[in-house]
C-alpha cells in the first residue's frame, strides 16, 4: 500500500519518503482512533523498509503538532468503568502506543518530525521518538501531565533522558512550562529551527539529502547512537498506572473534560 487516508491520519510513499500527516482537530489528540490508524501506519512502516529511506511526522492543522493525549475520551472512559477496570484499561492503552512508538523509534529509516506550534504531552512525545525533530519559530515545547496528577506516559521520559541532560528534563518535567523553538535548539532538543511555516518544506529538504547516503550505513549508526531505553519505559507505564489510582487525577481530568475554554491544554 503507497498511501492512506484515515480518520486522525494520512500518509503516502513516494520516492523513498513516507510522509505521515497528522489532521484531526482540533489540535492532534491522540486517543483510540488516532492509535488505530497509527498501528496501521506502523505496520506500513515496517513493510517499506526495503522501499523508503526517509519518514516524515507533520500536522496540516494550523493549530499546532499536537496537543498530546485525548483526555476528555480518558475521562470517559475511566467514568463508565469501576476504578480497577478503568486501571487495566489505561495500561492497555499504554501498551499499545508504546508498541507503536518503539516501532518507530527502531526504525531503520531516518525519521523526521517536523512540528509548529503546539507540541505538548504525548505530541511531544511522538516528536522525541524521531531521530531528527524540525521546529518552525512558534513551536512550543511542553509536558503539562502535572497540572493532572500524572507524568508523562508515552515514553516521554526515558526518551528525554537519553536525549537530553537531567537539568533539562527536570525543568520540562516538574515546572510544566513550556520551552521555546530556540530554548529547544539551545538544549539540544530540536536539530532545526526555521521561520513559521517551513518546517515541512525543510524537512522534505532534508530527507532528499539523506537520499545520498548507503542506507545500511545509516540504520547502523542509528542503531549505535539510540538505543531504546526498554526498561525504563515498562517502569514509566507502571509509575503513570499507579499515579492514575490517585483521586488528585480524576480531578484534574474533570477539571479539563468540563473546561469550555478553546485551548484548555495551554499552561
Amino acid at each position: 500500500m503507497k498511501s492512506f487516508q484515515g480518520q486522525a491520519l494520512s500518509w503516502e510513499l513516494k520516492d523513498g519518503v513516507m510522509e505521515l500527516a497528522l489532521h484531526r482537530g482540533p489540535c492532534n489528540e491522540i486517543g483510540s482512533t488516532t492509535l488505530e490508524d497509527l498501528e496501521g501506519f506502523t505496520a506500513a512502516l515496517e513493510a517499506a523498509e526495503g522501499e523508503a529511506h526517509a519518514v516524515i511526522i507533520y500536522s496540516s492543522l494550523k493549530s499546532g503538532f499536537c496537543a498530546g493525549a485525548d483526555l476528555r475520551e480518558l475521562y470517559q472512559r475511566s467514568q463508565s468503568m469501576d476504578p480497577s477496570d478503568a486501571i487495566q484499561g489505561v495500561r492497555d492503552f499504554l501498551k499499545r502506543i508504546h508498541r507503536v512508538m518503539n516501532v518507530i523509534d527502531a526504525s531503520p529509516l531516518t525519521t523526521i518530525a517536523a512540528v509548529h506550534g503546539v507540541t505538548f504531552g504525548g505530541g511531544f512525545e511522538l516528536a522525541l521518538v524521531c531521530d531528527l525533530i524540525i521546529a518552525d519559530k512558534m513551536a512550543r515545547f511542553c509536558f503539562p501531565e502535572l497540572r493532572l496528577g500524572l507524568i508523562p506516559g508515552f515514553g516521554g521520559i526515558p526518551r528525554l533522558k537519553r536525549d537530553l541532560g537531567n537539568g533539562v528534563v527536570r525543568d520540562l518535567l516538574l515546572t510544566g512550562r513550556s520551552f521555546n523553538a530556540m530554548k529547544a535548539q539551545q538544549v539540544g532538543l530540536i536539530s532545526q529551527v526555521v521561520a513559521e511555516g517551513e518546517s515541512l518544506r525543510a524537512a522534505r529538504a532534508t530527507a532528499a539529502q539523506l537520499k545520498k547516503f548507503d542506507r545500511r550505513t545509516a540504520a547502523a549508526a542509528k542503531n549505535f547512537i539510540k538505543p531504546i531505553p526498554r526498561e525504563e519505559l515498562q517502569r514509566e507505564i507502571d509509575l503513570f498506572c499507579e499515579l492514575f489510582a490517585q483521586p488528585a487525577v480524576e480531578a484534574g481530568l474533570r477539571k479539563f473534560a468540563e473546561s469550555t475554554e478553546a485551548q484548555p491544554y495551554l499552561p
